[in-house]
């Protein structure tokens, strides 16, 4: 099992490293998003402190969209999944190795330039390191609930629409926590304790049922 999970991040990672373009579009979408948003508000100052926790998880939401219709489909559509799903080992670990590898290519990157939203909002530095941890432990839930509606709709006609229109719904919590961790990092006295909290739960739990059930849902689509 241990060498089937390296087996396949390592092949993901290799070929997701062949088609530059998609990592650097989801990049750049969620660049352009934050960036905006002054555009249309204005640069006052309080007005952009206040947006900036909003507006950085719901671009960071949008932009892990991008990715998930391609988490499966190239792997379905050349047979290697069919392959994958037959395979001796556990499915739900060689789908735990693609979930990380769509992390690893989508979320963690978010999380390394997210920093720029403190130029963009005149953030403090305490903030932009909450805003980092907090992505950093929130992004992992959106690669693994995307999972599920990627292998859900794999197949079907429509697939990327169809999978906004389902995993956006289950982010909410993730994006009210995450958002609310940040605005309470520039609250004086208050803790952000119970966020991070929150947080590590969704994480966790997601990563517990996540890979399995994602595992259930690829064998349907494939069947």
């Amino acid at each position: 099992m241990t060498s089937a999970f390296w087996i396949i991040l390592k092949r993901d990672l290799l070929l997701a490293l062949r088609r530059r373009s998609e990592i650097f579009t989801v990049l750049f979408f969620f660049v352009v998003v934050i960036s905006l948003f002054p555009l249309g508000v204005g640069t006052e100052e309080a007005v952009l402190k206040k947006i900036a926790p909003g507006v950085v998880w719901i671009a960071a939401l949008l932009a892990s969209t991008l990715a998930l219709d391609r988490l499966f489909s190239a792997d379905y559509e050349d047979g290697t999944l069919e392959k994958i799903v037959l395979a001796p080992s556990f499915l739900s670990i060689s789908v735990l190795a693609k979930i990380l590898a769509h992390w690893l290519l989508t979320g963690l990157p978010l999380v390394l330039i997210s920093p720029l939203v403190g130029l963009f909002y005149h953030l403090p530095i305490n903030t932009i390191l909450v805003m980092m941890l907090v992505l950093l432990i929130g992004t992992p839930v959106l690669s693994m609930l995307g999972a599920i509606a990627a292998a859900l709709t794999l197949g079907l006609r429509g697939g990327g629409v169809l999978v906004s229109l389902l995993v956006l719904p289950l982010y909410i919590p993730v994006l009210v926590y995450g958002a609310g961790a940040i605005s309470t990092s520039m609250m004086q006295g208050v803790s952000i304790e119970p966020y991070i909290l929150l947080l590590l739960a969704f994480s966790l739990l997601a990563m517990v049922f996540s890979p399995w059930v994602t595992a259930v849902a690829l064998k349907i689509s494939i069947e």
